[in-house]
């Protein structure tokens, strides 16, 4: 839909808008919808955008619309009143098509007059922010690049800026809304801070989890934890090497240390492949085992490492201040490290990476064999686990004791 409609709709939009003529703007924002549909990690990037938002226009209502597989992040990050979330289905093709149409009523109603869209691939909300009516409208835009058409209906036209963190280029929509320079904002963007917003979930929270945890597999009982992402989700061409990660988990099973493979459901063959290699009870497979994001990052406050693939779980972990080891080489930490001080990224930047960008719409020109992850030993990660576990025993082994008193 998006592809083979998605671009006659935006020409057809775009012309609607040359037609109408320019419409002045004299009074500040009192109603902003942000679109940011896709991807939850890249809600965790957006929270210093949010945080601008509200300190610029502390009168202005700011809502958010996410698909509805991704609003289970917002009750773990206040990043706006829950009543301000606005959801849309993708679960199937009938029920988005319905749902946009509500969706579109919906927003016609709360009359918001500006709109931020912080999608880069996705002509939908590029669509979805001309149909909100918002006289505002910020976007990613090609202007001479090359890139994914959109409409010439964005008229705060951000430039997408590959040299510049995600986080950044955010806070770069919020400076847009009053600029009137082409491009948008020609001076500096300062941070607005320099991690994720802290989350202290309650104590009794924390301690259910790891108490369900020593419940379910006893024998862990005060080790420190490892948690482990091997899957690639959507995009496998990111997974560092299966077999490298039945070497990592190995190796760490034998220092002693207890190892948590998490994953979803369809991640299974991945967990249950990893434990049988390891064949050791401190080898758990929890693929499937945490039901949202706010039990994984009450898991996260029982871990004492996490190593990922590049993806959510990096940018989740960071809300919990957990150590994490990140895999990137498809994509580039230079966009998308997570804001967190005690995040290692390895990343070998080869002639060809990073090959997933906003121009190849994350089309990747790799025939699958990803030297960028598999040059990347099991010995190098292992080595720099060791030295992170050797550095906290116990500061995150303290909520285990808590959760077996419990």
């Amino acid at each position: 839909m998006d592809r083979f409609l998605g671009a006659p709709i935006c020409a057809l939009l775009s012309l609607i808008d040359h037609l109408r003529g320019t419409r002045p703007v004299t009074a500040a924002p009192r109603r902003i919808l942000v679109i940011l549909l896709s991807e939850m990690g890249s809600l965790v990037l957006a929270a210093p955008m949010f945080a601008r938002l509200k300190k610029r226009y502390p009168g202005a209502s700011v809502h958010v619309l996410v698909f509805t597989r991704n609003r289970d992040l917002f009750d773990v990050v206040e990043l706006t009143p829950r009543q301000n979330v606005l959801s849309l289905d993708d679960s199937s093709l009938t029920g988005f098509a319905l749902d946009a149409l509500r969706i579109v009523r919906t927003l016609r109603s709360l009359e918001f007059d500006t709109v931020i869209d912080c999608e880069l691939f996705s002509r939908v909300s590029s669509i979805l922010s001309y149909l909100s009516g918002a006289r505002i409208r910020v976007g990613f835009h090609r202007h001479t690049q090359e890139g994914l058409y959109r409409g010439s209906f964005i008229n705060r036209a951000v430039m997408y800026n590959p040299y510049r963190h995600m986080s950044q280029q955010f806070l770069t929509m919020v400076d847009a809304i009053d600029s009137t320079t082409v491009p948008v904002v020609k001076h500096p963007s300062p941070p607005e801070q320099s991690g994720p917003p802290p989350v202290s979930l309650p104590e009794d929270e924390v301690r259910q989890v790891g108490s369900r945890l020593l419940a379910d597999f006893p024998g862990i009982g005060t080790r420190s934890l490892v948690l482990v992402h091997p899957g690639g989700g959507a995009l496998p061409i990111r997974a560092w090497p299966l077999e490298y990660y039945r070497e990592l988990c190995a190796g760490l099973v034998n220092d002693g240390h207890a190892v948590g493979v998490i994953g979803l459901s369809q991640d299974k063959p991945l967990g249950q492949g990893i434990a049988a290699h390891c064949r050791s009870p401190l080898c758990l497979d929890l693929t499937g085992y945490i039901k949202s994001v706010r039990q994984f990052v009450a898991l996260c406050h029982r871990a004492a490492l996490l190593v990922t693939n590049d993806g959510g779980p990096a940018q989740f972990a960071a809300l919990a201040s957990t150590p994490t080891l990140v895999f990137f080489g498809p994509e580039t930490p230079v966009l998308y490290k997570p804001l967190a001080e005690n995040v290692h990224c390895f990343y070998l930047s080869l002639p060809c990476s990073p090959c997933l960008t906003a121009y190849n719409h994350r089309a990747t020109p790799c025939d699958g064999d990803n030297q960028c992850l598999k040059q990347i030993s099991p010995e190098q990660v292992l080595a720099k686990a060791r030295e992170i576990l050797a550095l906290r025993p116990a500061a995150r082994t303290a909520v285990g004791k808590i959760a077996m008193k419990g």
